[in-house]
């Protein structure tokens, strides 16, 4: 039994990685097969469209909110779907987007489906409900929306919410620039190498055009997203082409990172390098791997002379597999998180994160939550045998829980930083409400050769089906039973904040007005209430707390911190947590009791 509790929880562990993802192999019970349901019929532009009842909720799967992006339309901006032909059975999931899955490529290109549930189905019934616009996440590069902790079946349920969920391209098909893909006709969007974020846009342009048909209120939208999908929530705020499509927005475990066109599209040798998994880099490797160029330097001669047509073409031609196969450092089937290029039109060009959040003007200033969870990067070192301990290929102990904790501790409380502190406090120049909180559930079961609370503790995306209130099969293996009656009262806290948030732009006291008041995030002083906390009535239960982190409290730790156990861990700690612009030379040279190397690669 035990052995087969460890298996359980390497295929959960690397389905919350995709969780962040999502792979299909996190199945839900058994369902009998969905029949149409003539109470869910929908005259649309267009078409007839027919979904079923299931748990007294609407539901329609794999509505096409954009033309399919294939041949000349990849890499291209989304067009409006026309007309499908005759009446469409909306009755299961579209394929997800191409992606690397488990034993190899999955995924179609043919991927831009939305989802809708509802607890508005009857025919003629004329509901005015908030929207709930869910995007996943998954490094931009992997996952999709049937993941089934994301079926919004309960959370519509439960609040009286119609809840959509969308599909988006990923990796490379979502975002790719390069010169050969733009000419003279070529649209801002179409140049702007952005397919994955205009993908969302149009998917809430059809949201806002069709959703009072499935008893949604068009004009009370809120967009909410986990890790990558949390990203391209930020993404909607800071894009000009998204104002008016949303009205609230929800960011779990995320932050904005913009990449420059340089970056994304240079030779990693020009003036101005592209990092190594450039658009140009990219050619190279495809010139190398179909045997027209022995090795990098041929290839970026082939390249220059090739003329833009037959380049584009080549890599239009190009099989989502084939073009996969070109990357390289992929972790659970992410290839590093796509670049999101800060192109001007689409998102704002020579600005930070805080720049853009700091300025109203700047941004679509909407309600909006931020959060993150714990012990977040756990869910990522879990894997790695740095300070894990692995029997068969499972974590099995550690082989220093000290140093385990420590690396975690700071990488989480940096991404913390990233992705609330800092963007709460600039966003605080806007009159609409910034509420932030943090997830800290982690009674987990005990499965003997390791402590699943040292391992993971309140890791990315162990949040999601708390939120959704969706606690499938699988997560049983780290969910006691004992427990969940904890579990779901932390779950009806969570939901019911999302809701009221989604009802009135402030979480409040709940939807049902029996919580904790959610205080507005706020720098008042060391003293006063900011910021959420989600947790089991067992440690502390849901509360408000003062807790606020800036990059300077994280570096003055660092700088008096003498847990490392060698010169050498401590020099590569400071690379990994200060890479941005904290990164200070004097100081690093200068760092400890004998300072670390200028030559950085010689650590």
């Amino acid at each position: 039994m035990r052995l087969l509790a460890y298996v359980a929880l390497s295929v959960l562990l690397t389905g919350l990685l995709i969780a962040a993802g999502g792979y299909v192999y996190l199945m839900p019970d058994a369902e009998d097969a969905p029949t149409p349901d003539e109470r869910t019929l929908r005259v649309l532009s267009s078409g007839e469209l027919i979904g079923f009842v299931q748990h007294e909720v609407g539901t329609w799967l794999g509505i096409p909110f954009a033309r399919a992006p294939v041949d000349d339309r990849r890499w291209r901006a989304p067009s409006a779907f026309d007309k499908w032909q005759g009446r469409r059975e909306a009755l299961q999931f579209e394929a997800g987007c191409p992606q690397l899955g488990q034993g190899g490529i999955t995924g179609e290109e043919d991927c831009l489906f939305l989802n809708i549930w509802s607890p508005s189905f009857d025919k003629g019934e004329t509901k005015s409900l908030p929207v709930m616009f869910w995007i996943h996440g998954g490094g931009n590069s992997i996952g999709d929306a049937s993941t089934p902790i994301y079926h919004g079946d309960n959370l519509s349920r439960a609040h009286d919410l119609v809840v959509v969920s969308t599909q988006y391209r990923l990796g490379p098909l979502g975002w790719f620039r390069h010169p050969a893909l733009r000419d003279a006709t070529s649209s801002p969007e179409d140049q702007s190498g952005n397919f994955g974020t205009l993908d969302i846009i149009q998917a809430l342009k059809w949201v806002r055009n069709n959703i009072q048909q499935f008893g949604g209120d068009p004009d009370n939208i809120t967009i909410f997203g986990e890790s990558a999908g949390a990203f391209d929530v930020l993404s909607m705020m800071a894009s000009p082409l998204a104002r008016g499509l949303f009205d609230k927005a929800i960011s779990q475990s995320g932050g904005l990172n913009l990449t420059s066109i340089a970056a994304g599209e240079n030779y990693t040798d020009d003036p101005e390098p592209g990092h190594r998994l450039s658009s140009r880099e990219i050619v190279n490797n495809m010139l190398i791997q179909q045997g027209l160029a022995a090795d990098r330097q041929a290839a970026v001669l082939i390249q220059s002379e090739m003329n833009k047509q037959s380049l584009a073409k080549a890599l239009r031609d190009l099989t989502p597999g084939e073009l996969l196969s070109l990357y390289s450092g992929s972790f659970g089937g992410m290839l590093g998180n796509p670049d999101i290029f800060a192109d001007g039109h689409v998102l704002p060009q020579n600005l930070t994160a805080v720049e853009i959040f700091s300025d109203p003007s700047r941004y679509n200033p909407v309600p909006v939550i931020l959060g993150t969870n714990r012990d977040e990067s756990k869910l990522f070192t879990a894997f790695s045998s740095r300070h894990v301990k692995k029997s068969f290929g499972l974590p099995s102990g550690f082989t220093d829980i000290q140093a385990y904790n420590r690396d975690n501790r700071y990488a989480t409380d940096g991404w913390k930083i990233r992705a609330v502190d800092e963007l709460a406090t600039a966003m605080l120049a806007q009159s609409a409400g910034v509420y932030a909180y943090r997830f800290d559930v982690d009674d987990w079961h005990d499965l003997g050769l390791i402590n699943l609370q040292d391992l993971l503790g309140a890791a990315h995306a162990l949040e999601i089906p708390f939120v959704f209130n969706k606690f499938i099969k699988p997560m049983r293996v780290i969910f006691p039973q004992a427990m969940q009656d904890e579990f779901d009262t932390v779950a009806d806290h969570m939901s019911t904040y999302w809701a009221q948030f989604a009802y009135t732009g402030s979480p409040g006291s709940g939807r049902d007005g029996n919580q904790p008041n959610w205080s507005t995030w706020n720098i008042d002083g060391p003293q006063t209430p900011r910021l959420m906390v989600f947790d089991t009535e067992s440690d502390q239960g849901i509360r408000m707390v003062t807790d606020r982190l800036t990059r300077s409290d994280l570096k003055q730790r660092f700088l008096t911190d003498t847990t490392f156990p060698s010169q050498g861990e401590y020099c590569q700690a400071y690379e990994r947590l200060f890479t941005d612009n904290q990164f200070n030379a004097l100081e690093y040279s200068s760092l400890g009791e004998s300072g670390c190397p200028a030559d950085q690669d010689s650590l």
